[in-house]
Parts: C-alpha cells; sequence; structure tokens
C-alpha cells in the first residue's frame, strides 16, 4: 500500500474547514457569499482521496461539497474564495455556483466540470474511464495504463438515474472508475433510509457483478486511506469498484440550514465525529508534536486571511464578457476537444463534386460516417442496437465490423448514461456521436443535454465537449404514433450550446454532418425518418470533402412575390406545393436551425413583402415563432401582409395514418396557403 504524507493531509483538511469557518462567519452573513456550502465532516476522506489519484490522466468528477478535494488538487484558498464571491480569478470567472467546480489537472486529478444537478456527475466520470481504455487500446497510448476515473457524491445521490445509469455502464464494460459515496445520513433533511433501502447502498450491492464494494469509517485516518488505498489500486488493475464511507455532516445543507430535523444526539454524535480532532490524535501518536499541529493550524489561518484579501482585491467580472463562449469562437479550450489536443480538423470543400452516384439519406449518413472515421481515429460510434445490427434505421451497417467494437457499439437503454458517457469521452480528447434511436427517446437525457451545452460557457472556455448527437425523428413514410414521430426541434433550439442540423436531402446530409464531425460545439443532427430512404431525400454523393457551413439556407426556387421558409420533410411538400406558382415564390431550406440564416431570409422578405413558414414541429412555441419575430423586429415595414405560420396543431401524431395526414401540411394546404398571401 502507498504511503500518504499525512503532516500535508492535514494541511489540506484545515485549509478546507478554515475557509468553511471564515464564509459561514463572516463572509455569508455579509453579503460577500451568496450560497454556502460546508464540507465540514467530509475533508478527511476527500482530501486521502485526491492525494491517492496520482496518475498523470486520473480524473475526477465532483458535486458541490467537493471544495476539500479540489484544495487538495491544486485549487488555492484565493480561488475558492473567489468563486463564492463570484469574482475573477475564480475557476468559471463569476459565471457559475460558487461551489460548483471545474479544474484542469495541476498535478492532481483532472476535475471535470461539475454540474449543479444532484447524481449528473456520475455518467460523465464513466465515459472518461471508458476514454482511458481508448486511449490505451485503441490509440496505442502506453502512458494511459492503469489511469483511474472516480465520481464523488453523496448518499441521497445513489437515488438519482445518472448514479444507475453509470453503474450499470461501467460493471457491464469492467471499466476502471470509482464510486466515491460520502455518506452523511441525510440529503438535505430527507434521511438515507428514503433514498435508499435500508439505508445502505454498499449493502444492497454486495452481489453486484463487476463491482468490488467495500464500507467504512471515513473519520478514522488510518482506516479510511487503508479503504481509499485498496479502492484506487482494484479500479487500477481489476475494475469498478464502490467505496461507501461513512462520514458526518457538521453543518445544515447550507449555512442557513439549522438542521431542527436533528436530534440533540444526533447531532452530538455528529461532532463526537469529527475528523479533524480524529486527525489530530492519529498524528501525535505518530510523533507530531501539539507545536506541530498549532504550527499547521497558524499557516492555515495567515494564509486564509491573505487569500481573502487577495480575492477580494480581484475586480468583478466583465459584464460584456457574459454572453461570451457559448459556441467556440476560435480560441481552443485548455481541456476538451481535439483542439486542446493540438489537432486541427482537416479543411472542407464547399463546392460539392460533380457526378457522384445518387444515394439515399441513410447511406449518406453512414458513408460520411465511415470517411470521417478513417480519417480521425479518436471518433467513436455508439448507442442501442447501433453495433452488430447496425442500428434500427441502419446508418450503421457493417462499421463494427469495418472500425471494431471500441469504435462501433452498443449501449445499455439508458440515455442519460449515452449521453453523459458523451461528455467524459469528449473531455478526454475524444468525438463521440452517440445515436439516440428517436427523438422522444433524448427526453431522458434531458439533464444531461442541458449540462453539455453550457460547458464551455460554464468554465469560461477551461474545458468543451464536442459531441455529435444523431437522432431520427419525425413522422415515417408508411404511419406515424405519438412516441417515433415527434421532432420538437424548437425544444432543442432553446437549449443553449447547441447547434442544430435538419437537413432535407442525402447531399446537405453530407455535408452537414461533415461539417459537425469538424467543428468544436456540441451538434443535434437530426435525420428524418420520411427521408432517410425514399425518392425525396436522394441526391448524387458530393464528395468525401463536401462541406455546408451552419446558418446557410438553400434557395431552391426563386422569386419575387412571397418567400417560403421551411426544413427538413416539409421541403419536398413545399416544393410541390410551389410548383404552381413559377417565379412568384421564392422556397428556403433553412437546413441549420442553430444557428439559421437570418440574413437571407430579411433579405429575400424585404424583396417579396410577403412570408410563409411551414414546420412539422406543433404550432404553439415552434421555431417558425423566433423567425417570425426576428422579421417583425427587423423588417417590418416592407411587409406586404401579415406573416403566416403552417404547422402540426398542438396535439401528438396519431397512429392512423389518415388522421396523421390530417395534421401534417400536406401539399394542398400549402399550396393553399400561397395562393391566399399571393392575393392578400
Amino acid at each position: 500500500m502507498a504511503q500518504v504524507d499525512w503532516m500535508r493531509a492535514a494541511y489540506f483538511v484545515l485549509l478546507s474547514r478554515e475557509i468553511d469557518r471564515l464564509e459561514e462567519q463572516q463572509l455569508a452573513p455579509q453579503g460577500k457569499v451568496k450560497y454556502q456550502f460546508s464540507a465540514g465532516g467530509h475533508e478527511l476522506s476527500q482530501v486521502l482521496l485526491a492525494l491517492a489519484l496520482d496518475h498523470a490522466h486520473d480524473a475526477a468528477a465532483v458535486y458541490y461539497r467537493s471544495r476539500p478535494f479540489l484544495l487538495a488538487s491544486g485549487l488555492t484558498a484565493a480561488e475558492a474564495l473567489s468563486a463564492g464571491m463570484a469574482r475573477t480569478g475564480s475557476p468559471s470567472q463569476g459565471r457559475d455556483v460558487g461551489v460548483v467546480f471545474n479544474m484542469p489537472r495541476r498535478g492532481g486529478p483532472l476535475v471535470l466540470p461539475a454540474s449543479g444537478d444532484v447524481g449528473a456527475q456520475y455518467t460523465p466520470a464513466a465515459g472518461g474511464a471508458q476514454a482511458v481504455r481508448y486511449h490505451c487500446e485503441v490509440l496505442g497510448e502506453t502512458d494511459w495504463q492503469g489511469a483511474a476515473a472516480a465520481a464523488l457524491g453523496g448518499d441521497g445521490s445513489v437515488a438519482a438515474n445518472g448514479f444507475w445509469g453509470a453503474l450499470n455502464m461501467v460493471t457491464t464494460l469492467n471499466l476502471p472508475m470509482l464510486f466515491f459515496i460520502e455518506d452523511n445520513r441525510y440529503g438535505i433533511s430527507v434521511p438515507s433510509r428514503l433514498q435508499t433501502p435500508g439505508g445502505s447502498i454498499s449493502a444492497n450491492l454486495a452481489s453486484f457483478q463487476n463491482l468490488k464494494v467495500l464500507h467504512g469509517d471515513g473519520t478514522n485516518p488510518q482506516e479510511a486511506w487503508e479503504l481509499i488505498s485498496s479502492a484506487v489500486q482494484h479500479v487500477r488493475q481489476q475494475g469498478p469498484c464502490l467505496l461507501h464511507l461513512s462520514v458526518p455532516r457538521l453543518s445544515g445543507h447550507t449555512f442557513i440550514d439549522d438542521q431542527a430535523y436533528k436530534s440533540a444526539e444526533e447531532r452530538a454524535e455528529e461532532q463526537r465525529r469529527d475528523p479533524v480532532p480524529r486527525l489530530k490524535q492519529f498524528l501525535l501518536q505518530r510523533g507530531c508534536s501539539e507545536q506541530d499541529w498549532k504550527d499547521i493550524h497558524n499557516r492555515v489561518k495567515t494564509e486564509v486571511s491573505e487569500a481573502l484579501a487577495l480575492a477580494e482585491s480581484w475586480p468583478e467580472p466583465d459584464p460584456a464578457q457574459a454572453t461570451r463562449y457559448l459556441f467556440f469562437d476560435g480560441h481552443a479550450p485548455r481541456q476538451g476537444g481535439l483542439r486542446a489536443e493540438g489537432i486541427t480538423p482537416d479543411e472542407c470543400s464547399p463546392e460539392p463534386q460533380s457526378g457522384g452516384p445518387r444515394i439515399n439519406f441513410i447511406d449518406a449518413v453512414r458513408r460520411t460516417l465511415e470517411v470521417e472515421m478513417e480519417r480521425n481515429p479518436r471518433i467513436l460510434v455508439f448507442g442501442e442496437d447501433v453495433g452488430l445490427k447496425g442500428g434500427v434505421h441502419g446508418a450503421t451497417l457493417d462499421m463494427q465490423a469495418h472500425f471494431g467494437e471500441q469504435r462501433v457499439f452498443d449501449t445499455s437503454l439508458s440515455e442519460e448514461a449515452i449521453i453523459g458517457r458523451s461528455t467524459g469521452l469528449a473531455l478526454a480528447g475524444l468525438l463521440p456521436v452517440p445515436e439516440i434511436q428517436f427523438r422522444k427517446y433524448a427526453d431522458p437525457a434531458t439533464e444531461q443535454i442541458n449540462d453539455l451545452g453550457t460547458l464551455r460557457w460554464r468554465t469560461a472556455n477551461q474545458f468543451a465537449a464536442p459531441v455529435v448527437v444523431r437522432i431520427p425523428g419525425g413522422y415515417g413514410k408508411k404511419t406515424g404514433d405519438p412516441w417515433h414521430s415527434v421532432t420538437a426541434e424548437a425544444v432543442y433550439a432553446h437549449t443553449l450550446g447547441w447547434r442544430i442540423a435538419f437537413p432535407s436531402n442525402a447531399a446537405d446530409a453530407v455535408g452537414l454532418l461533415r461539417s459537425a464531425l469538424r467543428g468544436d460545439d456540441p451538434t443535434f443532427f437530426f435525420e428524418h425518418r420520411a427521408l432517410l430512404d425514399t425518392v425525396e431525400g436522394r441526391r448524387p454523393y458530393p464528395g468525401d470533402s463536401y462541406c455546408i457551413p451552419f446558418g446557410s439556407a438553400a434557395r431552391l426556387l426563386e422569386g419575387d412575390e412571397l418567400t417560403l421558409v421551411t426544413w427538413g420533410a416539409m421541403v419536398p411538400r413545399c416544393m410541390q406545393a410551389a410548383q404552381s406558382f413559377a417565379g412568384r415564390v421564392e422556397l428556403l431550406d433553412l437546413r441549420t436551425i442553430i444557428p439559421w440564416d437570418r440574413e437571407r431570409v430579411l433579405e429575400s422578405v424585404r424583396r417579396t413583402g410577403k412570408l410563409l413558414i411551414v414546420h412539422e414541429d406543433t404550432l404553439t412555441g415552434g421555431f417558425a415563432g423566433e423567425i417570425t419575430a426576428t422579421v417583425v423586429e427587423e423588417a417590418f415595414t416592407d411587409l406586404d401582409a401579415p406573416i403566416r405560420r403552417l404547422a402540426t396543431p398542438d396535439v401528438p401524431i396519431p397512429f392512423n395514418v389518415q388522421m396523421m395526414e390530417a395534421l401534417l401540411p400536406s401539399p394542398q394546404r400549402i399550396q393553399d396557403s400561397i395562393r391566399e398571401l399571393l392575393e392578400f
């Protein structure tokens, strides 16, 4: 078993305790710290874990009570205080809650960007664990051998979806991940017996396959170190481990929580188990003197006082920077994505090659993936049924046989884990391309999707996680139903930090997918089911380097009396409807929703004076409303008629085909709307 520098550990334990004391007694009452989450009682075990994660590629996902771990991993006291005070110099530059940390490697473990959501830390850590194997076995980077990922969480978080998604993932694949559960017996005021049956996650998981389970006292220095060392060694050499440590929560959930829900006996017992006096007694027994302990304490007090002065001297963040870093702006992050690894994507060709074979939409997706995977060994494709089966839509047919099971593979049935895993993989310098089988199936991953989209912004470009999520959606060519026919792209248009592509044909699918795969931002790539293998979606293959920039609409018909804007499977319907009005209707296929081509739409409307927007998504809150608002704000005086929206009514898509077609914008309804506007 490795040895620990106990005096160093004591320094970090006391440093954390002193920062908590300062915030609770001074800064929070003064209003300088708005949220104060004490780690009192958790310090010792967290510090020991940070010291044990000493591999050059170790990584950890943390939560809001993990500041002792951060301090022992390299966070300075001034940074810790400035985070709570929302100052510059903090890890998020004042963008995120003070205890929601991120930290590029500083000699200790890499600290993945934390989430404010309970349980959201587990699946990104699992993705980080899978990245260890990928770097070793696919990329041949032997320096990753023996690295591990850890996820820290309280006992309340074991009830969350993310915990179980990650647990299934790492145990089925036998990945090097440690679940580090700090059990203080309460989730705010809810006791652990209401979080997990019997109140003990380790007892419940004792027979879980491919999982070593350890349980002990996180306030006993020797016992805690032996357990942590054993757990980390097991993860490095054999696979997943869950370490369940009992610790007290000496303060409330936050500084305003008086813990009235605890009995006097409980609170007295927690004080008795305070790890600080237990650590002091342990060190005295090992030859440390009272003066040695006082010296460490005095050093900590001096450093915290100096750190406070430094943090208060740092300016407030520049409000003009508040909108920066939602998307890549030419500056590479320090961690995550290809550019942080010094890899620049290949140049694209804006012009399609002529003479290519006419192919289906789904074949275009598969061929583009294959070409880009040949060029970029860091791309990996995964999801439910994408491996041996080749995807329920056939987009990954035979790709596993060609690229191997580590690059094209099936996942467990957990969309939360699919997206969370993608975050961890991207933060490790890989390019994940997960498939969500149908748009509605992405709903369980909403939390991870939101966290991933704002990750670059929340870390002030310290971290980025470019991911390309492929999502088939929309009504089918033969039928629809409420579960498989959802488009709902407007929901994602309101989801910060994501780009959205919605091609209407094979050539555009090639160009937009390649742009996404060579880009730097999280991207949703919609594949409409009615276009996958139908005549409407077929086009000549535009070449292995063809790209379409996001935010560039296609002008499919020219006209000077009405602008018709649409995307996806409504494009062929609008094309059919507009044929009767040759030279009068200008048809624009947006192709991308975020960003959308405002300039081309505005230019067209200013010239025609009339606008019709057609989309498959439901009317209320549909993206047509955003286009309408923009045109009204910027081209109102150019309008010669009210803007009209044509969309699906605010009901789900029915299973019955006739009912479905009655709801969808039909060529006849589109034609009628065109005629009415032209005659206005």
